[in-house]
């Protein structure tokens, strides 16, 4: 029996990764496969128990539909919220004009260099950097085309060139803003600060100068051979907004401030939650935004953005990790991630063969979805249970996993990200990721090696 499951998870696996390279929803899709798994292990195993004794319904087929609730209850409460809170306060910073002003300003100091592509991969540095603040891909993409672009082709770089590069500024996602990253900290029990200092930050800086230097020889090729044919962007003309005052760009920063000071690296009497960061910069910045206007009724409208963001996000981002959670229940259910341990253990493969193999999975299923979010959610909740069977860290094995949904991402001509800097720049997508795949390919080996050494 255990055999037939671990042969249904595969096919029930591939199914709906076929589904979803066909475009098909991926939060219903993996909902349905979680639910069908979950379904068929109870049917064929009498002692699998579905709930917890204290959360059960009385029956074990009503439970099948009770651990969406348990699910959803979980994580609303927890990584949920703060994913949540984060968009709310991203959609706020955009709304006020908070984004378009940091990156004004550290845009100017870029445009002083002489040298094409020293400018190019100062760009990527920057795009980077911002990402810890502007947690959205293809948002900081289009900040980044429609204010770096025209500095970069008066440099002499090629749009091409320009849009590789800010393609793979957000191609390593880290910092308590970003949505996997918190994840991935309430996974393993860290607080996202400590889990940005000591693990992502430890990994994250090797791989993006091996990225960085990579673009400066691949764009540098690529622009000499010009191979691309443009065609017309809207994009490139467009507006991102009006900026704010100057300083609201130091609002963006300041949660991660807050989040420094009030965290065990520096204060060990008091601990501010994430939430309560992006809740404090929200009532400052709220405060600003009345004073600036000189009208309340102004500054609360625009507060609402706050409340609206929130709303998206658990529609984009919290739903899927929800139907993610829920899948990876099913995985788990049929006994098939216990046997790929156990087969590992069997080969003499331990933790550093199942943390390779499982970064390559969440990376070939962000390649063929264009998702990272959801292929890095479908695997994370996992974890825990993969370290203890190992006897190996778990913050080793999750944070590759992290990054490799962000490279990935970066070349996969099905993501958002991609979709919108190739329009922007006016080249196809698969011109695009042409640019992109060799310092990817590489930043994924400098990852992975730094992750297995260093963690």
């Amino acid at each position: 029996m255990s055999v037939f499951l671990a042969l249904l998870a595969l096919v029930v696996t591939v199914g709906a990764g076929y589904l979803l390279v066909r475009g098909h929803k991926p939060v219903i899709i993996l909902l349905l496969a979680g639910f069908l798994l979950i379904a068929v292990s109870t049917a064929c195993q009498p002692d699998f128990d579905v709930l917890k004794p204290e959360e059960t319904t009385g029956s074990r087929w009503l439970d099948v539909i009770g651990i969406f609730e348990s699910v959803a209850g979980s994580q609303l409460t927890s990584v949920g919220l703060i994913i949540m809170a984060a968009g709310g306060f991203s959609a706020y910073m955009n709304k006020i004009g908070a984004s378009q002003a940091l990156v004004e300003a550290l845009a100017a100091p870029i445009s002083r260099f002489q040298h094409p592509y020293v400018i190019l991969i100062g760009t990527y540095f920057l795009g980077v950097v911002l990402f810890m603040f502007i947690p959205s891909a293809a948002g900081l993409a289009i900040l980044l085309m429609v204010l770096l672009l025209p500095v970069l082709k008066t440099a002499g770089v090629s749009p091409a060139a320009a849009g590789a590069v800010i393609a793979t500024a957000s191609a390593l996602p880290m910092g308590p803003a970003s949505g996997t990253s918190v994840l991935a900290a309430k996974t393993i029990e860290l607080s996202p600060v400590v889990y940005f200092v000591q693990n992502q930050l430890v990994v994250a800086i090797p791989t993006a100068i091996a990225i960085a230097v990579t673009h400066y020889f691949v764009q540098r090729y690529y622009d000499k051979r010009g191979l691309e044919k443009y065609q017309d962007s809207n994009v490139l003309g467009g507006s991102s907004g009006d900026a704010g005052p100057r300083f609201y760009g130091l609002f963006l920063a300041l949660p991660i401030v807050l989040l420094v000071f009030f965290s065990p690296l520096v204060n060990d009497s008091v601990e501010l939650t994430t939430v309560g960061a992006f809740l404090i910069v929200w009532l400052l910045a709220m405060v600003c935004e009345c004073i600036r206007h000189r009208s309340f009724i102004a500054a609360t409208q625009d507060a609402t953005a706050f409340f609206t963001g929130m709303g998206k996000m658990f529609g984009g981002v919290v739903a899927l990790i929800i139907a993610a959670q829920i899948f990876a229940n099913g995985l788990t259910a049929t006994g098939a991630i216990q046997m790929l341990i156990d087969s590992g253990q069997k080969l003499g493969a331990g933790a550093i063969v199942i943390t390779i193999l499982f970064t390559i999975i969440v990376g070939i299923v962000t390649l063929l979805t264009g998702s990272g979010v959801g292929a890095f959610s479908a695997f994370s909740s996992l974890v825990p249970q993969v370290s203890r069977e190992l006897g190996s860290s778990a913050a080793a094995i999750i944070t590759p996993m992290e990054f490799a949904s962000g490279l990935f991402r970066s070349v996969s001509p099905v993501s958002g990200v991609i979709i919108s800097v190739a329009g922007g720049v006016g080249i196809s997508a698969t011109e695009l990721v042409r640019r992109t795949l060799l310092p990817v390919a590489v930043g994924f080996i400098v990852m992975t090696g730094s992750s297995l050494l260093l963690l």
